[in-house]
């Protein structure tokens, strides 16, 4: 109401509000003859009082009832006006007219009208209505009523469960239904009426049928979850939607177990057929390589229309070279994936009669998201294969031509073996957000793209593990006792060969004789404007050069892009402290032929991955010699760095006896 939508409530309880009132009220006027006589008729009134008493409880608990709301809503700012209604207003043309009249009155004075109905005088309900209406038999048929004849947008009814089911809630295996097509209500089984009120889910469906078949959007949902009513509002996937058409497609639910069946296949299959799809796969890349490329030219064009440019563009575009990269990388991980799953990590004979072994077993089902690269399906695929998992991927919009084709041929692939509902691809951001709510089927979420992104996806993923890393500033130190011909190299390649990458050097920091004592400072700088790499300086550069480079915004910068920042530091100690205090743990090199200063950089550094005298670039799971990787782990538990198909395992315990 305060943020400018009009609001109506429909809402029952006097009749539960007039109970406990009136049998405590009873209990106490009857007190005198209870005592006097020696039968005990306790019992007795309280079921008269929640039986027999219907409108008397109604009279008495309809002011509680008001005292209640007024309460609430005034908390907030707001005026509420009490509207009691009987069926017979409805039914003549002069009280209706003035019923609705009262109603936008009411609105119109930006208070919300509470409406309930009159049981102190309403006759007990009848089956049976008048042609076109719907007969009002209980609140949610009201609330249906009203909403029809004030052209409500939409109608909320609520209950004690998430929405509608195929069949009873407490049954096994019952099926919450997302959406619902009232053609479908036969296919509906209901079970017995709550105890409480007078309707019932089936009283409900007939209701929200209704109205939508009179222009008003329905969901039924819990009354009993947080915030139910803004999420709903919001656009959010909660409770039941009625809709008037069939829904095409399979919900993100579906997948999700789908994913889940898949791998178990997958595990059910030998090693040598698992490598067989991931080879079938690397061969459809080559084969269809004309395909791919039209798909991909496609999606470029539609990025420079949106004027996309820089470091996305550069992730989505695909070359023959990318292409084959990749199907090399396929290859590598179907060699090496025979004794992925069942390894036996380790065997302990416990007794004579025991013998308890650890086997490496898939983690489950996995969902990867990931921005521009649709280099990435193909590679992710591979390893969930070759794992035994199931995959759930979500690719961004930019690359949507490409990966639908990449996604045809990984299906194709999986087809041979009946494994073509293992993998799936998922499609916009609600199905992501109904995804991350789906603890029971998915067992790890691995995020790959923008900073923004993995933030996101791990401050909404409430209860699935998540994976991955949000920053890529990774650092190269030249030490004092640098091989200037090793440096130029090294920093060069780790800037240059792909500056979008999350393995590109963001940050030189160069120790401080380099600047006095020798040339390679200015050397490596020349470098690095060949290569059109624009360069700022560091609070310690800028105070050093008169003449220097401009300064850099921050020192924990991520560019993506052909730039970086130089620094100047006193020691490997002064180094280290840096980079902990400003890196994010991603990667870092040191370029020295002093052994003992590496040891100590590579000992004291702590980040998933540090290098000696190699370029930042091979924090990559395919130059690490692991095909392929799924994403890089910044974080502590599980697996950390490049996550190749060793971060999808986990282990069960086999004992023998």
């Amino acid at each position: 109401q305060n943020s400018g939508a009009e609001c109506i409530l429909v809402t029952s309880g006097a009749v539960a509000f007039g109970k406990q009132k009136l049998s405590q009220e009873l209990l106490m006027s009857m007190s005198m003859r209870e005592t006097l006589s020696s039968v005990d008729r306790t019992s007795e009134l309280k079921s008269i009082a929640h039986n027999e008493l219907k409108r008397p409880n109604a009279a008495v608990g309809q002011s509680g009832l008001m005292a209640l709301y007024e309460a609430m809503f005034r908390n907030y700012g707001i005026l509420v006006g009490q509207v009691l209604v009987t069926k017979q207003d409805f039914k003549n043309e002069n009280t209706r007219e003035q019923l609705f009249n009262t109603i936008r009155e009411l609105m119109a004075l930006n208070i919300i009208p509470v409406i309930n109905t009159n049981d102190a005088v309403s006759p007990p309900p009848q089956d049976g209505a008048e042609d076109g209406s719907l007969n009002i038999t209980d609140n949610d048929s009201l609330a249906s009523t009203i909403a029809v004849d004030v052209n409500a947008d939409l109608a909320i009814l609520m209950s004690d469960v998430e929405g509608i089911f195929d069949k009873p809630p407490k049954e096994e295996g019952a099926k919450l239904l997302h959406y619902f097509n009232p053609k479908n209500i036969d296919q509906l089984k209901f079970g017995a009426k709550s105890n409480y009120g007078t309707g019932g889910m089936e009283s409900k469906v007939k209701s929200a049928s209704h109205a939508l078949s009179n222009g008003c959007s329905v969901v039924i949902c819990n009354g009993m979850k947080y915030n139910t009513i803004r999420n709903i509002v919001a656009g959010h996937n909660v409770g039941t939607m009625f809709v008037p058409i069939e829904l095409e497609g399979t919900t993100v639910e579906v997948l999700a177990q789908n994913a889940r069946m898949g791998s178990r296949k997958l595990c059910s299959l030998a090693p040598e057929e698992r490598a067989d799809i991931i080879r079938y796969l690397a061969t459809l890349l080559v084969n269809h390589e004309t395909d791919i490329m039209a798909a991909n030219q496609q999606d470029l064009a539609n990025a420079r229309a949106m004027g996309v440019s820089g470091p996305l563009y550069d992730r989505l575009e695909l070359s023959r070279g990318k292409l084959e990269s990749l199907c090399a990388g396929l290859m590598q991980i179907a060699d090496t994936s025979y004794n992925n799953v069942g390894k036996v990590i380790r065997r302990t004979k416990i007794s004579d009669t025991l013998e308890v072994e650890q086997k490496t077993v898939p983690i489950g089902v996995l969902m990867v998201i990931f921005e521009s690269r649709p280099d990435a399906l193909p590679q992710v695929a591979s390893l969930a294969i070759a794992s035994a998992n199931g995959l759930l991927l979500k690719g961004g919009k930019e690359a949507q031509n490409t990966n639908a084709m990449l996604m045809r041929l990984v299906k194709e692939a999986l087809g041979r073996y009946g494994c073509g509902d293992a993998i799936s691809m998922v499609s916009g951001r609600n199905e992501v957000s109904e995804l991350l709510k789906l603890d029971q089927y998915i067992d790890l979420i691995i995020p790959r793209g923008s900073n923004d992104m993995v933030k996101s996806i791990k401050e909404r993923s409430k209860s699935i593990p998540v994976l991955g890393h949000a920053d890529g500033i990774c650092h190269v130190y030249l030490d004092r006792h640098a091989d200037p011909e090793k440096a130029i190299k090294i920093v060069t390649d780790s800037k240059t060969d792909y500056p979008a990458a999350c393995n590109a050097m963001e940050t030189l920091l160069v120790h401080d004789s380099l600047l006095m004592e020798n040339e390679l400072f200015y050397q490596v700088c020349q470098a690095l404007k060949k290569a059109k790499v624009q360069i700022y300086s560091g609070p310690r550069l800028s105070q050093t050069l008169t003449f220097g480079p401009p300064k850099a915004e921050k020192l924990s910068l991520e560019y993506g892009d052909l730039a970086c920042t130089v620094e100047v530091v006193s020691s490997v100690d002064e180094a280290v402290e840096h980079i902990h205090k400003y890196g994010s743990g991603h990667t870092e090199v040191i370029v020295t032929e002093d052994e003992d200063t590496a040891d100590k950089f590579l000992g004291c550094v702590d980040s998933a991955c540090v290098f000696h005298n190699a370029s930042s670039r091979f924090a990559d799971g395919f130059r690490l010699g692991l095909g392929a990787e799924v994403g890089i782990s910044t974080g502590r538990i599980h697996a950390r760095g490049p996550v190749g198909v060793e971060g999808l395992l986990t282990t069960k315990w086999v004992l023998k006896g």
